[in-house]
C-alpha cells in the first residue's frame, strides 16, 4: 500500500500534471551490475561511478567513459519494461500530462532504451536529461531545469524513481518524490514523499482519481 501522511496525501500524489521519471529500474527492469562496472573501471566499492570518472585525468576518463557507454549500449538494446510502466506513461500522456526523464544514463542510450520498451513516442527528446545535460542526480539541477521549462513550482511536480539518488534529488529540488519500493522496506525513511510498490500501483492510483 502506498504510504504517506493520510488519504489527502495519496490524492495529492496523482494530482500533478508534471511528472519526471528516472529510467533504469523505474521504467525498466533493473539490470545494471554496478559491482561489475566498478571492477572493470577500477573504482572502489561504494564510490559513486560518475563522480569517480569526473575526477579522472582526461585521457583515462575518456577511456573509461567509452567502455561504460559500450557496456550500457547492450543493456539499452535489451531493456525490458518494468511492470505497469508502459501503461502508466501512456495513461499520463493521453491525459496531457507533461513528461520528462532525468537519468544518470547517456541521452542517446536513453532513447535506445525507450525504443526497446515501446515508449519512444511518449517523451520529447528535448525533455530527456542525461548525465551530460545536467549535473547527475542527486544534484537537483535537472529538476530545476524542468521546473523552469514548464514554468511550474517544484512542489507541483512529481519525481518517480527507485533509488536514493532519485528521491534525494527530488527532496533537494523541493519536488515531491515517489519511491518505487517493491518490497515495502522504505530503505531511506523521510526522503521520499510517498512510497508505492511499482508503476502498476501508481497507475491504479491515477485511474482511481481520474477514472
Amino acid at each position: 500500500m502506498a504510504r504517506g501522511p493520510g488519504p489527502a496525501a495519496l490524492e495529492d500524489l496523482v494530482l500533478s500534471r508534471h511528472w519526471v521519471f528516472d529510467l533504469d529500474g523505474t521504467l525498466t527492469v533493473p539490470v545494471h551490475d554496478f559491482a561489475l562496472i566498478r571492477r572493470e573501471l577500477a573504482i572502489p566499492a561504494g564510490e559513486d561511478i560518475l563522480a569517480h570518472l569526473a575526477a579522472l585525468p582526461p585521457a583515462r576518463a575518456h577511456q573509461a567513459r567509452s567502455w561504460l557507454r559500450q557496456h550500457e549500449q547492450g543493456l539499452a538494446e535489451a531493456a525490458i519494461a518494468a511492470p505497469g510502466a508502459v501503461a502508466l506513461v501512456r495513461a499520463l500522456r493521453a491525459a496531457g500530462v507533461q513528461l520528462g526523464i532525468l537519468t544518470r544514463n547517456d541521452h542517446a542510450l536513453t532513447q535506445v532504451t525507450l525504443a526497446a520498451i515501446g515508449l519512444e513516442d511518449c517523451f520529447d527528446p528535448a525533455q530527456i536529461l542525461g548525465r551530460d545535460q545536467a549535473a547527475p542526480k542527486p544534484a537537483p539541477d535537472g529538476l530545476g531545469w524542468f521546473a523552469a521549462r514548464w514554468q511550474v513550482a517544484p512542489a507541483a511536480m512529481r519525481m518517480v524513481g527507485d533509488h536514493l539518488h532519485d528521491i534525494a534529488c527530488a527532496q533537494a529540488a523541493g519536488v515531491p518524490g515517489i519511491l518505487l519500493d517493491p518490497e515495502g522496506r522504505n530503505p531511506w525513511p523521510g526522503v521520499a514523499r510517498w512510497q508505492v510498490r511499482d508503476c502498476v500501483q501508481l497507475l491504479e492510483l491515477w485511474q482511481g482519481l481520474h477514472g
